[in-house]
């Protein structure tokens, strides 16, 4: 299946790719590697602000690390040349949780976007992975990504 048929069987439409917010690039590639820099959190268009442990649920963060995947694929998708079905593989992700000192469920807020990978992409969804608790990430948004992706 494709890829885009699964995204709309996930009633998933991307966003225009992101551009940078500073002085960086939205991916680098080197051979077949593509390295996408962290994405932060939004919801309705705006940065999704809070810290975890907090003002802000797990089941809430992990609502936001999936809205955080589906930007990604949109740069992913930039990344190579308009074409998702180019994935051979999600190799790793990195997760950036803003969160207060006593919040221990990093990894199940980035679980929400790990599941969206695996639902989107398969077997080659699956990747190695890192889920971090930091005391605060830009504009104040509550998750942060990364990933590095293996294209065709």
């Amino acid at each position: 299946m494709s890829v885009y048929s699964t995204l709309k069987s996930l009633n998933i439409e991307l966003p225009p790719s992101a551009a940078p917010a500073a002085a960086y690039v939205m991916s680098a590639q080197t051979g077949n590697t593509v390295f996408l820099s962290g994405h932060i959190a939004k919801k309705d268009g705006a940065v999704w602000v809070g810290q975890l442990g907090k003002d802000v649920s797990t089941e809430d963060g992990k609502l936001a690390a999936r809205s955080v995947a589906i930007d990604l694929l949109a740069t992913l998708q930039t990344a190579c040349g308009g074409d998702l079905n180019r994935v051979q593989r999600i190799v790793k992700v990195m997760s950036l949780v803003n969160s207060t000192s006593d919040f221990i469920e990093h990894h199940l807020v980035t679980n929400g976007a790990s599941e969206l990978l695996v639902e989107v992409f398969g077997e080659k969804g699956k990747h190695a992975r890192s889920a971090f608790g930091v005391a605060q990430l830009p504009l104040g948004a509550c998750v942060e990504i990364e990933m590095i992706v293996e294209i065709k």
